[in-house]
């Protein structure tokens, strides 16, 4: 079993609220879930949607064809009929769009009229809506209601029950006037799925690594976090800043992982962009710091609502002068709560700076699943807790170590004064100009360190057969439809696929599986969501490897999982050209 759901119209028609709401139905009626958004840069007006794909199985990218179409105005209609599948319906008020189609697979429903009749206000356009979808699909009611209580309970009880009053006159309606209806969802046995965004899952993954201090000048993509940490501030006492700029905001969070609070900034590329002589003063004065780095198509402003992983060489290589950094890149919302947890340990434990990174695609994408193993959840304190190496009085903030890594004092939790310094520094922090310590601390901060941190980071995630004749290769949010793809592609063609969320420093130790598999593959095929193979060049530099074919896309939107098959197959056919 199963469907495609879109919802599509204009800014401000309430598309978010239903996609969101039929969404989370799902999830806790215990089905897989997976929804992607598409919309324009403006609060009213232009053209969104909004995609939801449910299945009894787990299900991570989105179809091409859509089998109930929303369309909340006449474009929906004109630039999505031609997705509807052919058993499928597109659902629309007549009488809002002054428009009818009165032709086999549209179903006309009055949104508006019924809302005012059952809830007083057509303001309950969007709840009759959802409502009538679950009709359409049979799906229990009453999981809804159970949703519109918690949204609405602290408007008061009338507005509650008008909601649920709309919803159910839409569910009736539905059910009663769909002739063509040839949905059916089963009553689902399993518990019910949690359900996250990518954004909401790095401040979930935030909150519980110990963060009580983010400050970020908001800038979409990333915006999410911000609001998602926000929402959370009174009840686990994080302090949440909007800075005036990005240089302030990344500059604020050194200030407080200093003073001893774990502390995170987010922004996408533009804002980052600002935030570079930040970086380079946590890489010098070995200030541990996360930064969510959520992509949107470049240069400058680009496409502010779209998608893309052109950011990766930058983040790569963003600061001058040399030191070590950690960039995970996380393929789904769940690994986006391990990783951020991860980017919190490692960047304390080893006093340097810790992207993660994002894009708009998975930053809005929902995703189910079924629990999160608090076990795996780490929250070490690295602080100094006692005297030091050589007792309070002869505390050096920067002192050489066989591993690079220094004793971490909170200042004032100590009698002797923390010192550090931009300018490069000896072991105590105090400013130098001679060649010996200049070398020595070049030294401790990247060679000391880097062997460590590179037995910390873990190889990429294979799926399918042990020696696959076709091989994807690909990271960050390419995951969820290099997943789904290997499962379409016909069984003789072999295929299977290789993604890497941990990305710097590669640890080329633990990559001899990926090597070989990679050698012994007939076709090895790089997926990016780029315009010059940013992650194909890092490999090729890294390991010397080449690829014999790559499929890139950057027209700002994502990977989907038909057109990816596709586009494989074409490759197959031609026989291996590109």
């Amino acid at each position: 079993m199963e469907y495609t759901i879109r919802i599509a119209g204009e800014a401000g028609q309430g598309i978010q609220t239903i996609g969101s709401a039929i969404g989370r139905v799902f999830s806790r009626s215990g089905f897989h879930v997976f929804t992607h958004q598409d919309y324009m840069s403006r609060v009213r007006g232009g053209h969104n949607f909004y995609q939801i794909r449910v299945s009894d199985k787990p299900v991570s990218s989105s179809r091409r064809g859509v089998d109930i179409l929303i369309a909340l105005n006449e474009e929906a209609i004109e630039r999505h009929h031609g997705s509807v599948t052919s058993s499928g319906l597109v659902i629309y008020d007549k009488n809002f769009i002054k428009k009818d189609y009165d032709q086999p697979g549209y179903l006309h429903i009055p949104f508006e009229e019924i809302a005012s009749e059952e809830g007083g206000n057509r303001i309950f356009s969007n709840t009759v809506a959802t409502g009538a979808v679950l009709g359409m699909l049979q799906i229990d009611l009453e999981i809804y209601t159970g949703i519109l209580r918690e949204v609405f309970s602290k408007k008061g009880n009338k507005v509650v029950d008008d909601n649920i009053k709309a919803a159910r006159a839409g569910y009736e309606y539905a059910r009663e006037n769909c002739n063509e209806c040839s949905f059916s969802m089963e009553a689902n046995k399993n518990r019910p799925l949690l359900i996250l965004n990518g954004n909401q899952a790095i401040g979930y993954g935030a909150l519980v690594s110990g963060c009580r201090f983010y400050s970020a000048y908001p800038m979409t993509p990333s915006t999410g976090i911000m609001v998602y940490l926000a929402s959370k501030a009174l009840k686990h006492g994080i302090i949440v800043e909007q800075a005036e700029d990005e240089i302030s905001a990344i500059n604020m969070a050194l200030g407080a992982s200093f003073a001893g609070v774990r502390a995170m900034t987010g922004s996408s590329g533009g804002g980052f962009a600002l935030m570079v002589e930040g970086l380079s003063l946590a890489g010098m004065t070995e200030t541990p710091i996360v930064i969510a780095e959520v992509q949107r198509p470049g240069p400058a402003t680009g496409l502010p609502t779209r998608t893309e992983q052109g950011d990766l060489l930058f983040l790569l290589h963003a600061g001058h002068g040399e030191f070590p950094r950690i960039l995970f890149a996380p393929g789904s919302p769940e690994q986006a709560v391990y990783l951020t947890n991860r980017a919190f340990d490692l960047a304390e434990k080893y006093q340097i700076p810790a992207f993660v990174l994002s894009d708009q695609y998975l930053a809005d994408s929902e995703w189910t699943f079924e629990s999160l193993d608090r076990d795996a959840l780490i929250c070490n304190d690295y602080r100094l807790k006692s005297p030091g190496l050589s007792g309070p009085d002869n505390y050096k903030r920067h002192s050489i170590t066989p591993t690079g890594v220094s004793p971490l004092a909170v200042p004032g939790s100590i009698t002797t004064p923390v010192i550090t310094d931009s300018d490069e520094h000896d072991e105590e922090g105090h400013m130098i100009e001679d060649a010996e310590t200049r070398i020595a601390m070049v030294e401790k901060r990247l060679w000391r360190k880097l062997p460590a941190i590179r037995e910390e980071l873990s190889p990429p995630l294979y799926e399918g057969p042990d020696e696959p004749d076709l091989l994807l290769v690909g990271w960050g949010s390419t995951y969820g439809v290099m997943k789904d793809t290997i499962l379409e592609l016909p069984e003789e063609m072999r295929g299977g696929f290789f993604h890497f969320s941990e990305i710097c420093p590669l640890p080329v130790s633990k990559l001899g599986e990926f090597l070989e598999t990679f050698r012994k593959a007939r076709l090895t095929i790089a997926v990016e969501n780029n315009a010059t193979g940013q992650f194909e060049r890092y490999l090729r530099a890294e390991l010397g490897i080449e690829f014999t074919h790559h499929i890139r896309k950057y027209d700002g939107r994502p990977f989907i999982l038909d057109d990816l098959v596709h586009a494989i197959e074409e490759l197959i056919k031609e026989g291996g050209r590109e």
